[in-house]
């Protein structure tokens, strides 16, 4: 009896496991993107000097070369991105710079955010910093060790979180993706660090100020003329500046407000006509209006299956870094996503922000991609009893 339990102990051997949960529904909502896509960006063949299906042909090239990218990423071992980390740091602040270069910097929609690249025409150098997040700030937490809960840690991490927020901020005048990139760092500093209480009332009173912050620049800032500021305003009293800085997110409600809960159906949506460049930050307005309330729930439903299988991996990671890239990636969508559905629903001032793997956007697709290819990678080595 002893002999064969010993024997079936024995038995018992490791596999690599990937997860295959979390490249069906990344492949989902691809497909779902691209379908919404056409519907949203169709119609500009009436209105522009391209076909119909200009916005999509581009996004299905920049999908087919993500997804060799994602697998280059995903063949090669993670452990050799800790190595190459700093230099990645530090090579995204310098291709933030090129902004500033004549001829390589683009000014569009009143800022300097863009550079000409081959192939995609255009991309904003701050995506290069929150591939370098991922990377390096894993990097660094796993060298401090257990220094990591104690003041000096606690400021090192803060400090390089900060210096490559206030690059992103000044050197591509981008606030929103700032905030994504502290967001990230505060996010993996919160997993990685033993206290929990502390993180939870400096958040609880980072959100107040912010609201509390915005109610009080909407009644004393009226005449500024800061675009960040009007677009506060424009958050807090959206009927009065409809026809300043409120009129996107002003279409954006009456698009989900004529879609009810099932929607007017694929491709019947008229506020596509209305709203600016809806393929981009305000895609989601338009699923509501063609899907309804119920089309919104299945984005949230892909985004949330999504978000588990990240922290899924984060969790059973085979080692500290790469539970802490996982988080990273983690913290990285669901910042977006919460930002971008805040905005399209108003909650939140207007940022720019895109939906990720359903929004137009080349570049943010080929970065995006990259961290999927080392959260599978990541995956690939768990191993699993069998």
């Amino acid at each position: 009896m002893v002999r064969n339990r010993v024997d079936r102990t024995r038995e018992k051997r490791t596999i690599a496991y990937f997860d295959y949960t979390l490249m069906a529904v990344l492949i989902f909502l691809i497909g779902f993107g691209l379908l919404m896509l056409y519907s949203t960006s169709s119609y500009s063949a009436t209105v522009k000097f391209h076909n119909g299906m200009f916005y999509l042909k581009n996004q299905l090239r920049a999908y087919v070369i993500s997804f060799g990218i994602m697998l280059i990423v995903y063949v090669f071992d993670y452990h050799i991105y800790a190595r190459l980390s700093k230099l990645a740091f530090w090579l995204s602040m310098v291709v933030m710079t090129l902004v500033f270069v004549p001829g390589i910097g683009i000014e569009a929609y009143g800022a300097r955010r863009w550079i000409k690249i081959p192939i995609f025409g255009q991309m904003q150098p701050s995506e290069c910093m929150k591939i370098a997040i991922v990377i390096f700030i894993p990097t660094l937490i796993c060298r401090i060790g257990e220094k990591l809960n104690k003041k000096e840690g606690a400021i090192c991490i803060l400090i390089w979180g900060g210096i490559a927020a206030a690059g992103v901020l000044f050197l591509t005048d981008n606030l929103s993706t700032a905030v994504i990139v502290m967001g990230m760092v505060f996010t993996m500093f919160f997993v990685a660090h033993r206290k929990t209480k502390i993180f939870l009332v400096i958040g609880g009173a980072m959100i107040s100020a912010f609201f509390l912050g915005a109610q009080f620049l909407g009644k004393i800032m009226e005449e500024s003329s800061d675009f960040r500021i009007r677009r506060i305003l424009a958050w807090v009293n959206p009927e009065m500046y409809t026809g300043e800085g409120s009129y996107q997110s002003m279409q954006a409600l009456y698009a989900i407000g004529a879609g009810g809960f099932f929607g007017k159906g694929l491709g019947n949506s008229t506020q596509k006509f209305f709203i600016p460049e809806a393929q981009n930050d305000m895609i989601l307005s338009i699923i509501c209006e063609e899907l309804g309330i119920f089309g919104l729930l299945i984005v949230l439903l892909l985004f949330s299956i999504l978000l588990y299988r990240i922290a899924f991996v984060a969790q059973n990671a085979p080692d500290l870094y790469g539970s802490l890239i996982a988080t990273g990636v983690f913290a990285h969508i669901a910042i977006q996503v919460v930002l971008n559905v805040g905005v399209v629903t108003n909650l939140l001032p207007t940022t720019g922000v895109t939906l990720p793997f359903v929004s137009y956007g080349g570049t943010a697709t080929v970065f995006l991609m990259i961290e999927m290819g080392l959260v599978l990678n990541i995956s690939s080595k768990i191993k699993v009893e069998v």
